[in-house]
């Protein structure tokens, strides 16, 4: 009797024994205790990639994380990055906020270290200074279950990101600063490289994948010769640093210059000056109107020559490359103003912003009516801001990219309108809800906005309240994460039970137009885009 109970406790403790030893992994710093969702799969939140970037490192190259002893809690997301509520509608899940920001999360289906499955790393936007990997729409856990080892990183933003200032470049052993925030992303390749296959990832089969500033950040990586190797393929939505009208990259000297500025402005002339400021006083500094936007820096060492130069030459990681962006990135405001969508307000507004191509750019983005003069410029709109950016990381890889093949997309599925619980709430650009007791609630866009792809993509709408989904954004949903997975497994999004989807060939443009009707059509609109590459 005594030894059949000693059985049974035994077995009764199996799976709970199993379950401990399947949430912990050994990386090269020191062992893992992750958890396992219901699902199965397991996650590792809040994982050190780099060694915090305080005090000394503040505005440092990140440096290789510290081992540890023992068993690490890896079980609540880490502090995302220092960041003002820039747009008021991020939705992050981190229970703080702070310079000690350096951590990665992964979602993995494996269930032991020798799997080899593919890799994901996500890049979130938020233009540089706002967001971070704990952000429901970027959650990896949906990604996992396609067979994916999903990987979100924090990286720094804002002043702490991207200031350049001479006295930092002098001790940095390569005479360059800035690009901090690239180089923590780089930084964190690196660690997967390293010690993804603890997590049953296979490390030389590694997609990055970013969204806005994200996406940008993806061409950066591509431009840097620092990130060869760390990589295999690439996704990029919504955004590129080539020729990218908004935030241009800028000289070295002249990041300096204004790092020196704004030095100065706090009353600080030396790097120990600096560096002894409270981060709050900097980041609050950072937010005041007249200081300049913190940018890509062609610093000679991440950016050794500007990422439109170094596509140009054909210098970029050549890797396979699936890109896209949105049918509404930017609405007709944006050119208008105030102003109502007529054809008088939109010829007068490009008119003024255009001067002697005017009638070039009326006669590309044509308006017969007050109905097409919205549309019209919507699309003008769209274009200056990301879309153009976008075409010409396409075009320009699928030159100059070697045999890598390149799929383009063009996502025009509207977000549902909201549930009703959500009473008076507008959109935010950032993929969020504002929300303003005194304002109108707006109207549904009539076009897919800016970030409104990341839910859908990464099969994370049932992570977002806000919305009233419905069965055709689910079908959406199911067909874009489908191309995105086959993607990071094997270079290519074609597949089982999605439509064929051709890479560019040569002068042969094909573009995948994601909606409820997916289909593949001819490039449209190509003399836009090299109408904004003649301006340059």
């Amino acid at each position: 009797m005594k030894l059949s109970f000693m059985v049974l406790l035994v077995a009764a403790s199996l799976p709970v024994l199993a379950q401990k030893s399947a949430t912990t992994a050994k990386t090269a710093s020191g062992v893992l205790e992750g958890v396992v969702e219901p699902s199965g799969i397991r996650s590792f939140k809040g994982v050190p990639f780099a060694q915090p970037p305080v005090g000394e490192l503040r505005w440092k190259e990140p440096q290789p994380v510290k081992a540890w002893t023992g068993v690490r809690k890896a079980d609540e997301f880490g502090a995302k990055p220092m960041q003002l509520n820039v747009f008021g509608d991020m939705n992050s899940r981190s229970k703080s906020m702070g310079e000690d920001c350096l951590y990665l999360n992964v979602w993995t289906p494996a269930k032991s270290g020798k799997e080899k499955l593919p890799v994901l790393v996500y890049f979130y936007g938020g233009g540089w200074v706002a967001g971070d990997g704990s952000e429901p729409r970027y959650d990896g856990e949906s990604m996992a279950q396609k067979g994916i080892v999903a990987v979100t990183v924090n990286y720094r933003l804002g002043v702490f990101g991207y200031m350049s200032h001479p006295e930092f470049s002098k001790e940095s052993g390569h005479n360059a600063s800035g690009n901090y925030g690239y180089l923590d992303q780089r930084e964190a390749l690196r660690w997967v490289k390293q010690n993804i296959a603890a997590f049953g990832g296979d490390p030389n089969q590694v997609t990055i994948a970013g969204e806005s500033a994200g996406s940008c950040s993806v061409s950066a990586q591509m431009a840097s010769p620092l990130s060869k190797g760390l990589f295999h393929r690439a996704i990029g939505e919504s955004g590129s640093l080539l020729a990218m009208p908004m935030l241009p990259p800028v000289s070295l000297a002249d990041a300096e210059k204004a790092g020196v500025r704004f030095g100065e402005s706090l009353g600080a002339t030396t790097l120990a000056q600096l560096r002894a400021l409270p981060a709050d006083q900097l980041l609050k500094a950072s937010g005041k109107p007249g200081v300049m936007q913190w940018t890509p820096v062609v610093d000679g060492y991440f950016f050794p020559k500007s990422p439109l130069a170094a596509f140009e030459a054909g210098e970029q990681v050549k890797v396979p490359l699936l890109v896209g962006w949105n049918s509404q990135e930017m609405g007709y405001q944006f050119l208008l103003g105030k102003e109502q969508p007529t054809v008088a307000a939109y010829t007068q507004a490009v008119e003024k912003r255009f001067g002697d191509r005017a009638a070039e750019v009326l006669k590309l983005y044509a308006a017969t009516d007050d109905q097409s003069a919205e549309q019209a410029a919507t699309d003008l709109a769209s274009d200056g801001f990301l879309s153009y950016c976008t075409w010409k990381w396409a075009d320009l890889h699928s030159k100059t990219g070697g045999s890598q093949p390149v799929y383009r997309y063009y996502y025009s599925r509207p977000r549902p309108a909201m549930r009703p619980e959500m009473g008076n709430a507008s959109a935010g650009l950032a993929g969020g809800v504002v929300r303003d007791g005194a304002a109108k609630k707006a109207d549904i866009p009539k076009g897919a906005v800016h970030s409104a792809e990341i839910e859908y993509a990464m099969g994370n709408l049932a992570t977002n309240q806000v919305y009233d989904w419905t069965p055709d954004d689910y079908k959406v949903s199911k067909v874009m994460q489908e191309f995105f997975a086959n993607f990071i497994k094997t270079g290519n999004p074609n597949g089982a039970g999605v439509p064929a989807w051709t890479p560019i060939k040569g002068n042969t443009v094909s573009v995948m137009h994601i909606d409820v009707n997916t289909r593949q059509e001819p490039e449209q609109n190509r003399g836009r885009y090299l109408f904004w590459d003649s301006k340059k």
